[in-house]
């Protein structure tokens, strides 16, 4: 027997387009339902600075050698053989100490002549000053002749040159005697010495028997191209910048900071044509003889300060990927606004803002990736908390 088939009855298209937007409504006022019973969105937490001006030195790195502040190359002034070197190669020498002994006693001879010769010279002016004392009333009266007393004039005059003249060599002979011993001209450190004892020196050689520098102050030529140069004094005359006499600060060539300040002392009139730099020089204090001549180092030193200036923290400021920077900032009603930025250059770890901040804004400085524009924000003061925090850092008691 076969089964008897059943068939339920067709249902049209627009009563099922009415049941699927039955079930779309439903499920939209459930899900309506549930937004409106969920707690409101709180404001995200940020931290922010204000901006404020300030005048900020801009500061400048620049590459130095370091030069003695003076320096003197030892040369003999009198010819002869060296008996003695009485010094310890690269000791402090004070001015006047006896450095070499050149062999004296050819000096010494020439001495005792000359003081010979002076006093022969000084009994022939005492004779012919008796003789015109004698003669003087003598012609007065007519007793002798006048050619007799003009010649004893001539003669004492003559006898008195002899004695200057002899006075003289004797002068000369003793500066010589004092020359054979080589004695230091300025205060400092003295090199090696370039001669040994026996050697034979001459007053007109051209090398020098040693060097003496003086290392404490010491000076440090920077160079800075002649293109800064110009941009600063422009920067200046259009009353940006301010002229700063701030000090100068050195880093060594191993990185570590000279622990002494400097100051500049001048600024080269003339520019290097074969590099296009000009030089200044600093004067620095070395009582450790930490620098010396012909070290490389790292000049750190403020020529100007911008004046009014805005710094804001580096983690506050963003790019785009073309390199535009922006800060995010809370405006009206604690609403996150972006600002395009212009900065100059870092100072420390700061920016310096030029363009697109004012006196007054609240920069986000914490909390930038958390946040974007129109966002509403609750706001954390960073520089009152930090201040807030110090103090409470003094109250506590020592342990």
């Amino acid at each position: 027997m076969i089964p008897t088939q059943f068939s339920y009855p067709k249902m049209g298209l627009l009563p099922r387009l009415a049941a699927i937007g039955c079930a779309v409504a439903l499920a939209g006022c459930n899900l309506q339902a549930e937004e409106e019973a969920k707690p409101p969105r709180q404001p995200t937490e940020v931290g922010i600075v204000t901006a404020m001006t300030e005048d900020v030195p801009l500061v400048n790195e620049l590459a130095g050698r370091t030069s003695p502040f003076e320096t003197s190359e030892v040369r003999p002034q009198v010819s002869g053989i060296i008996e003695a070197r009485s010094f310890t190669e690269g000791a402090f020498v004070k001015k006047g100490d006896t450095l070499y002994q050149i062999d004296a006693s050819l000096f010494e001879a020439s001495v005792a002549e000359a003081r010979a010769n002076l006093e022969s010279a000084k009994a022939g002016e005492d004779n012919a000053r008796i003789e015109f004392e004698r003669l003087k009333p003598l012609a007065q009266k007519g007793a002798v002749s006048e050619q007799a007393f003009t010649d004893a004039t001539a003669a004492l005059r003559s006898a008195t040159a002899a004695v200057a003249q002899n006075n003289a060599k004797l002068q000369t002979a003793e500066i010589n005697l004092r020359y054979s011993k080589v004695t230091a001209p300025i205060s400092g450190r003295i090199g090696r010495s370039l001669v040994t004892t026996g050697a034979l020196v001459s007053a007109q050689q051209t090398q020098a028997l040693a060097t003496i520098q003086r290392l404490d102050p010491i000076f440090v030529d920077i160079q800075q191209s002649s293109t800064a140069l110009l941009k600063l004094r422009d920067a200046m005359a259009s009353s940006e910048l301010s002229k700063d006499t701030a000090e100068v600060r050195l880093k060594l060539e191993d990185g570590q900071e000279y622990p002494l300040p400097g100051k500049l002392q001048f600024t080269d009139v003339t520019v290097n044509p074969s590099t296009g730099s000009v030089t200044l020089r600093a004067e620095f204090p070395n009582p450790d003889a930490i620098l010396l001549p012909g070290m490389y180092v790292r000049a750190v030193l403020s020529q100007t300060q911008a004046k009014d200036a805005i710094l804001v923290p580096q983690q506050s400021v963003t790019r785009s990927p073309t390199g535009e920077a922006s800060a995010l900032v809370v405006g009206e009603g604690d609403t996150v606004q972006r600002r395009a930025l212009q900065v100059a250059q870092a100072v420390g770890n700061r920016w310096l803002v030029t363009e697109g901040l004012a006196p007054g804004d609240r920069v986000i400085v914490e909390g930038v990736s958390k946040v974007k524009p129109d966002d509403k924000v609750k706001i954390v003061d960073l520089g009152k908390k930090q201040t807030a925090e110090a103090t409470e850092n003094k109250a506590v008691p020592a342990l």
